[in-house]
């Protein structure tokens, strides 16, 4: 185990008693460098929020070992607890008091809290101050939640769809907030449905399906699994040639899609073959896979073999 890992998990296992009992999450492994933003993306029911719960020190595992900031998070809580913030989708605002007195009561039970008028700066609620939570939008109780979970200058960051109901110009300002803790030496742990957010923001990312991992690495990586994309319109008459690394589709609309695994190398034949005959190719896009492409792929694939778990290293 590598004890300089911020999180560090190996063969986490969750399992639910019942008739039948139900495994969550099978034989996980992964690791989260200090000062990284790790992405921990699921299909429904992949075993992400048991795992979160773990890590949380919510809950205990089935089997495996666990580590958060050296330590057993759930029977070390006392001393992991307050190096760490959570943000939760639903975290049970009293709807009555204010802004600021709900975020005074929080920072009241935190060792190391930032003054009341610097979270609220830091989530852009500071005109709101003196709003009850319960006239509060939806992205301001948001905006909220994570002022709470940053309050205790944390050392590892949980979020959890931290962007969930802002709109365009909030999530941009999140995602600028998020940067900063990371600048400032937190690390953090995210979880989003958003998967440009993972793209833009993840160092790392993790996918699980069915309850195991079944893509680590960049999101440069995971999206790599998949093909890049080269579309356009062909002249009628004319014939496509064979083009190296890439298979091509052709609807009745003349339209061709061709799915390459050498962008380069087939966009460049595709153009030397084009010019010389003066075939003009209209609407020609041509662009790398997508994580959300490579994630539907896994969401849509049949049950797990060895084959596909570990899909990149």
């Amino acid at each position: 185990m590598d004890e300089s890992a911020v999180i560090q998990v190996e063969r986490l296992t969750r399992r639910y008693a019942g008739r039948p009992g139900y495994d969550a999450v099978r034989g996980v492994d992964f690791s989260v460098r200090r000062g990284e933003l790790f992405a921990l993306l699921g299909t429904n029911g992949a075993g992400k929020t048991s795992t979160l719960e773990i890590l949380e020190g919510l809950a205990q595992p089935t089997s495996g070992t666990v580590r958060v900031l050296g330590k057993d998070p759930f029977h070390d809580r006392r001393t992991v607890r307050p190096r760490i913030g959570i943000m939760l989708q639903d975290r049970g605002f009293a709807a009555d008091l204010t802004v600021a007195e709900t975020t005074k009561m929080w920072t009241g039970t935190l060792s190391r809290p930032r003054p009341v008028g610097e979270v609220l700066e830091l989530v852009e609620l500071t005109s709101r101050a003196n709003v009850r939570v319960r006239q509060l939008s939806g992205g301001e109780r948001q905006r909220l939640s994570l002022g709470l979970a940053i309050a205790g200058r944390p050392d590892l960051l949980f979020l959890d769809e931290p962007t969930a109901g802002l709109d365009p110009e909030n999530r941009q300002n999140t995602w600028r907030l998020i940067s900063r803790m990371l600048e400032s030496g937190t690390t953090v742990l995210l979880t989003t449905h958003y998967l440009a957010e993972a793209a833009e923001l993840a160092d790392r990312l993790a996918i699980m399906h069915r309850g195991r991992i079944v893509g680590l690495g960049t999101p440069a990586e995971i999206a790599g699994i998949q093909p890049a994309r080269i579309s356009f319109h062909l002249p009628a008459g004319a014939t496509l040639p064979d083009l190296p690394q890439a298979v091509a589709t052709v609807n009745g609309s003349d339209k061709v899609v061709l799915d390459t695994e050498d962008l380069q190398v087939t966009l460049t034949a595709l153009l030397a073959w084009a010019a010389p005959a003066g075939i003009q190719l209209t609407d020609l896009t041509a662009r790398p896979a997508s994580l959300e492409e490579a994630f539907l792929a896994i969401a849509e694939s049949d049950p797990i073999s060895d084959s596909t778990e570990g899909a990149v290293a």
